[in-house]
């Protein structure tokens, strides 16, 4: 079983941004690219109010260094 469950977008943002991540940029809508000292950049394309599952959420935690405990 995944140790990442369900969490909105707006959550998982703002713990990314507690762990040193900034908006480098925005377009329009719901991307958000994404950048932090030492790791590329990453697209972050999900609306806030938008459920992001345990897949995602393992693959977004492989590309950013986000760990459940930072939720």
């Amino acid at each position: 079983m995944s140790q990442w469950g369900y969490h909105k977008a707006r959550r998982v943002l703002a713990a990314l941004m507690r762990i040193g991540w900034s908006i480098k940029r925005e377009s329009g809508g719901s991307h958000r690219v994404l950048n932090r000292a030492g790791w590329p950049d990453v697209v972050f394309a999900f609306h806030d109010s938008e459920e992001i599952g345990p897949h995602m959420m393992a693959r977004i935690a492989r590309r950013t260094g986000l760990e459940p405990k930072d939720l």
